[in-house]
């Protein structure tokens, strides 16, 4: 089992590098208006967590509040997220997407279909469905070890 592991870690990591070398780079040559993959990330996070702040887009990252607050600062500064301050916390902050960030965030959203829909064409919807099921349990499995619990409670799924 030792070396069918290897083997399998070897394989994913290999395919891994690959493919987010090229989805990275293509999606960097069409993104909009100049945007990052990291900015794009964290539009895309804002829009999809009502009431975001920077705690929790730091823990879905796995980056420092320092690193949020850098792109957070040049996102608000270019006029496509905004601040709000809770009513009864006033050290609370909310972030929110703005109409030009909105506007920007779905163009790239689009441009991020177009690059990564061809490649669908080669496998069949079953294939498809399994592999994004089962990359979603690595992700929650992966949040989950971050938040503190351990993986060999669900071994058995």
């Amino acid at each position: 089992m030792k070396e069918d592991a290897e083997r399998w870690i070897n394989r994913y990591v290999d395919a891994y590098l690959v493919v987010t070398r090229q989805i990275n780079a293509r999606i960097k040559e069409r993104m909009a208006e100049g945007l990052t993959t990291d900015q794009f990330l964290i539009l895309r996070l804002i829009k999809g967590q009502e009431m975001c702040t920077s705690t929790y887009l730091a823990e879905a990252v796995c980056v420092g509040k320092s690193s949020i607050t850098a792109i957070i600062n040049r996102l608000a500064e270019a006029g496509m997220i905004e601040r709000t301050r809770d009513e009864h916390d006033r050290r609370q902050v909310y972030l929110s997407l703005t109409e030009l960030g909105e506007q920007i965030y779905l163009l790239a959203e689009k441009q991020v279909k177009e690059v990564i829909s061809p490649y669908l064409l080669y496998f069949m919807e079953e294939d498809i469905e399994k592999f994004i099921t089962m990359f979603e349990k690595l992700a929650f499995l992966m949040q989950e070890k971050q938040e503190g619990e351990t993986i060999e409670d669900h071994t058995e799924s």
